[in-house]
């Protein structure tokens, strides 16, 4: 009894710290990752509760698919980190010339 509230309040705050990572992680990989981690707790939490065909499409879906989409959407579309920024200000040595 005790080891099952440990176990899911263990759980529990894996999840908020996943959940709390992804919100303030700049990097948007990361970021993903995190919610993949969120979906596989979840998926564990079905399990337990005895509903294993929730467990696992939410394994199929939210760990495997949204993830990979995420990963492919990141890998195919430039990073904000990489862009030269649109109001940039042209030097004053560059002018002279």
């Amino acid at each position: 009894m005790i080891f099952n509230i440990i176990f899911f309040s263990l759980l529990a705050i894996i999840i908020l710290a996943a959940a709390i990572y992804a919100v303030v992680q700049k990097d948007l990989l990361y970021a993903v990752i995190a919610t993949g981690v969120i979906s596989l707790v979840l998926s564990i939490y079905f399990f337990i509760m005895q509903a294993p065909d929730v467990a696992l499409t939410e394994a199929a879906i939210g760990i495997a698919l949204t993830t990979i989409i995420f990963v492919i959407t990141i890998r195919n579309t430039s990073r904000r980190e990489d862009e030269i920024p649109v109001n940039k200000e042209p030097d004053r040595e560059e002018e002279t010339k």
